[in-house]
């Protein structure tokens, strides 16, 4: 068993330096020569299911992919779940790829992320899930968080909460789902880490950034936990300074990358604002501000998750925002669009800004048959191209909605696809 898993190992580590072209690194120079030079060549999207047209199945939702190195090339892999109600979601499924996202698997169920009986009124499931490949041990390690549901709809007043995980092997094998331990008074309401991408640390570490409450509390706080994974479990070992903003529900669905030296985090927030931290080791964290243009106006956006999409020559945000066609929207939840980030003035860069995906209907005369984008993923899929997933959200037109793939097109290679640790 031990000689197999070391070839597993020499092969991934094999692959990551092939792709790469070697030792992965940022540096300031490269990211502003990036800027000047353009890294994006164009966005490519094409449809993944439909669901528009589809009138006796709930559309799918939450859907993020990751890539799978494998002695036969690269496969991928992305998570979803169906969504008939208000954060109302069925079990949590998986589809792959062999052919690099030109076609897909019928979707199957995770082994226990489905609902179960909480007790003779609630049941117990599973949402906000991020699949991620570890390098280290050749796995795919699948995290979000639990959920309960009750006379078959969401209910505000929830039991307390926590992240779940389950782990996929080279075989495709899932473990049972287990509960990430963090043993911290402040989470005993909730603490999660849904949506949220992580980084893979050198060594083959976790840093996760978790959004959490005690009980009595309404707004959420966020730090990060340093994490050790030995391919089946998650052991939480430090845990950050903590971020606070005391406005509504405070600071929630926090993303982690790395770049140019340092972490890097995104907050959803809910004063029409997302916020930044940086942080040199990811556990000593700046005071969060709200992302703004290169000429210090304001990114208005509505409680929404931002993510991020990193090349190793450039930093780019990926959001939704308000905009002229997108009034009466809810939450100005479409268009989708990126932006690259200033690195050295921590802003985002207004004339870099593209449509990731367009709105589609009239968002001014018609909003609420505009569908909804505002849960997403963002993963490196080759050297030449990178992937936005997004699953579409129409509540009024019966939960119906398309599942969305954006590929983007670097002009240099991202040395950081394929090997995953950044």
């Amino acid at each position: 068993m031990a000689c197999k898993r070391l070839r597993r190992r020499e092969f991934l580590a094999a692959f990551s330096a092939m792709a790469a072209g070697g030792t992965l690194f940022t540096r300031s120079a490269l990211a502003l020569d990036g800027q000047r030079a353009g890294l994006i060549r164009d966005i490519r999207r094409s449809v993944v299911f439909d669901g528009r047209n589809k009138t006796d199945e709930a559309a799918w939702f939450q859907t993020r992919a990751c890539i799978v190195p494998t002695p036969d090339g690269l496969n991928a892999l992305m998570t979803m779940q169906r969504v008939s109600g208000s954060d109302y979601y069925h079990p949590v499924c998986s589809t792959t790829s062999t052919d690099l996202g030109r076609t897909w698997s019928e979707p199957r169920p995770i082994p226990g992320m489905g609902r179960q009986p909480a007790d003779d009124d609630t049941q117990v499931g599973v949402c906000d899930v991020v699949p991620e490949f570890h390098p280290p041990t050749g796995t795919v390690l699948a995290m979000g968080h639990n959920v309960y549901y009750g006379r078959g709809r969401f209910f505000r007043d929830q039991p307390p909460r926590w992240p779940v995980y389950a782990v996929r092997d080279a075989s495709g094998r899932w473990t049972p789902t287990a509960r990430l331990v963090w043993d911290d008074p402040r989470g005993s309401a909730i603490y999660t880490c849904g949506c949220s991408q992580r980084v893979t640390l050198p060594d083959g570490d976790l840093l996760i950034a978790l959004s959490f409450a005690p009980k009595g509390r309404t707004d959420r706080m966020v730090a990060s936990v340093r994490c050790g994974f030995d391919g089946l479990a998650v052991t939480v070992e430090k845990t950050s300074n903590v971020l606070e903003l005391p406005k509504k529900r405070g600071l929630l669905e926090p993303s982690l990358t790395s770049f140019d030296g340092r972490m890097w985090m995104t907050i959803r927030a809910e004063d029409n604002r997302g916020y930044l931290a940086t942080s040199d080791d990811g556990l000593k964290w700046s005071s969060p501000k709200p992302w703004t243009w290169d000429d210090g106006s304001p990114l208005v956006t509505s409680t929404t998750q931002q993510h991020w999409l990193t090349h190793s020559d450039g930093l780019f945000l990926v959001y939704t925002r308000r905009a002229e066609n997108n009034r009466n929207v809810f939450r100005w939840r479409a268009p989708m669009f990126l932006a690259q980030v200033d690195a050295r003035r921590q802003c985002l860069i207004r004339d870099t800004e593209q449509v990731v995906f367009p709105l589609v209907g009239d968002g001014v005369k018609n909003g609420k048959h505009v569908a909804r984008m505002g849960n997403f993923g963002v993963n490196h899929a080759t050297p030449r191209e990178s992937w936005i997933t997004g699953g579409e959200c129409l509540p009024k037109d019966g939960y119906r909605g398309d599942v969305l793939l954006a590929r983007v097109a670097w002009n240099r290679p991202n040395r950081l696809a394929a090997g995953g640790i950044v």
